[in-house]
């Protein structure tokens, strides 16, 4: 199987054009088969013409999918469907169980955790999805209640994400030192992933337990959002 994470700026991308085609053909060309989306609009405006990226990206892959909303006000220009942004994952396998999990944020936008539990073929795979705050002390309290969630569930898991931190920040050392997950790009040499057109940081990651054997990871440079996205191989172990 293989694990995507991919903040797709509500479908738009550097060169200003919105297209969910091209965010539906990387993941296609990539084979893709679970995929974590940040930044997905749903009905929330005229910058991404009301759509519902999640579903809209499900139907164009064939895909199973579940979507987590962080924002869901009421619409201020007579849509009758809530304005809504949030998280979503993408999955080739039958979703059997999913929910969004409410982060602790002491910024305006509220944030979650979006777990999936994905039937791989026989073998129950736990996927977290997040897109975390960009101010530091929210970070610290949201990775602590991640790290507690993703402890209650044994098992094979990955936890993917736009973290909106580099590998040496405080949140994300807590995170690995606290958990039972090891980051998948660790060792990678060409591992940022931001800005898509000249990536020089790292703020996006794939973790998974040590269930799961790591074969391939790495940064795609593809047009499609401001983030790059990036992609992991993996393989149960038996």
């Amino acid at each position: 199987m293989k694990i995507m994470s991919y903040n797709i700026h509500h479908g738009e991308g550097l060169d200003e054009v919105l297209s969910l085609e091209r965010i539906a053909k990387i993941i296609r060309d990539e084979k893709a088969t679970i995929v974590g989306l940040q930044e997905v609009d749903r009905n929330f405006g005229e910058r991404s013409d009301f759509q519902d990226q999640a579903k809209e990206l499900a139907k164009l892959l064939d895909y199973h999918y579940v979507y987590a909303a962080n924002i869901d006000i009421a619409h201020t220009d007579g849509q009758a469907e809530n304005q809504q942004y949030g998280n979503a994952i993408l999955s080739m396998y039958p979703i059997k169980d999913s929910e969004n999990i409410p982060l602790t944020s002491y910024e305006d936008e509220p944030r979650g955790l979006l777990r999936a539990l994905i039937d791989v073929c026989g073998t129950q795979l736990h996927v977290f999805n997040t897109h975390l705050s960009l101010e530091s002390r929210s970070k610290r309290e949201q990775v602590k209640e991640i790290v507690e969630w993703t402890k209650n569930f044994e098992g094979s898991k990955v936890l993917i994400g736009d973290f909106n931190s580099e590998p040496d920040s405080e949140e994300i050392q807590a995170l690995l030192g606290k958990s039972d997950l090891i980051d998948c790009f660790e060792d990678i040499a060409d591992n940022a992933s931001y800005p898509s057109d000249n990536p020089e940081i790292r703020i996006d990651y794939i973790f998974a337990s040590r269930q799961l054997e790591i074969l391939n990871q790495s940064a795609l440079m593809r047009e499609g959002s401001d983030h790059l996205p990036i992609i992991a191989e993996m393989k149960f172990r038996r």
